[in-house]
């Protein structure tokens, strides 16, 4: 295993604390409990929004910690939920008078941890659930579909209309309408190397790809030859199309997702077959994202994620927002 680590059980703990050193004017990083939260605290009454789940997604969820999106987020271990007093600690930090909304990835231990720290709470509290991935309708980690790289849509929209002042419940009504709105699958080249572990998750040959798969390195659809990324992409596009059934002249978000191995050269390329395949089926790509933001640690591959856009979701996806990993003025 080639990775830059000192000692396997001190990982976490110092990348947070390097993380948290090198964004130090828009956030603080607290350890034992391990949680990063928002370093100037909102100047009037908000929900507060937490996310949270394994290490190894880097920039999800923490890079996401700031004004516009998140208020705190959890990092549990490499691929592990982070734990109920992580929860309860960072919701005490940041609480404000309006509520939590708890914004947890559709992974069967992260929502059992979420809803234990979710009951040490003695405030109102509401939680969005995740589930864009529509590779698989059930995983070796959840029941029904995964939370992948279609959070940050979420986080992104919620944590604009939550700097207005809605209401807990406004932001939870809105979060689950975008992610209704929103699909993603995926497909991976290679494994990923979890460090505890000192070697690839799975084994795949040179010439095969997984199709579909998780970002945890979990099984998706199938394992075949790789193809090229006509190919690849126009399969995806079509499984995530099959699922929204968008609307002739609907405008779109299109966001192409690195998983931690893949250049943006690549990236890019998928981006622009994947628009000319929603130019041909009059779709308009009016809003983009392309980089590594839901990441399976060295993984080599991508997804593709695809948000039906309105009034709404576009107002807020504009909005400023000024964290470590993503950061735009109007």
């Amino acid at each position: 295993m080639k990775k830059f680590i000192n000692n396997v059980d001190d990982i976490l703990t110092e990348s947070l604390t390097g993380f948290g050193v090198a964004h130090s004017e828009i956030l603080k990083v607290n350890l034992k409990p391990d949680f990063i939260s928002r370093k100037n605290n909102p100047t009037k009454p908000k929900v507060a929004l937490i996310s949270g789940g394994g290490s190894g997604h880097e920039p999800l969820h923490g890079g996401f910690v700031g004004y516009g999106m998140l208020d705190a987020a959890c990092p549990g271990q490499v691929f592990s939920a982070p734990t109920p007093d992580q929860m309860e600690a960072a919701a005490n930090d940041v609480h404000s008078g309006k509520g939590i909304l708890f914004i947890v990835k559709n992974y069967s231990g992260d929502i059992m941890n979420f809803e234990m720290g979710a009951d040490m709470l003695e405030f109102e509290h509401q939680t969005i659930i995740v589930n864009d991935d529509v590779a698989v309708e059930d995983s070796t980690f959840t029941t029904g579909r995964r939370g992948v790289a279609g959070t940050i849509i979420v986080e992104k929209a919620v944590g604009s209309l939550a700097e207005t002042g809605a209401s807990l419940e406004d932001c939870k009504n809105f979060g689950d309408h975008v992610n209704k709105m929103t699909a993603s699958m995926g497909v991976a080249f290679t494994s990923c190397t979890v460090p505890a572990a000192g070697k690839p998750t799975f084994d795949i040959s040179a010439e095969e790809m997984e199709f579909g798969v998780g970002i945890h390195g979990e099984p998706g659809r199938r394992r075949e030859k790789i193809k090229s990324a006509n190919e690849i992409t126009s399969e995806l596009m079509g499984a995530i199309l099959e699922d929204l059934k968008p609307e002739n002249n609907q405008e779109v978000l299109l966001h192409v997702n690195g998983f931690g191995g893949t250049p943006l050269m690549e990236l890019y390329l998928l981006f622009n077959v994947a628009k000319d395949i929603l130019n041909k089926k009059n779709i308009k790509v009016s809003r983009s994202l392309i980089g590594n933001f839901t990441t399976s640690l060295d993984m080599a591959g991508g997804s593709i994620t695809v948000t039906k856009l309105d009034q709404k979701i576009l107002q807020h996806w504009d909005s400023p927002v000024h964290t470590a990993a993503l950061r735009w003025k109007i």
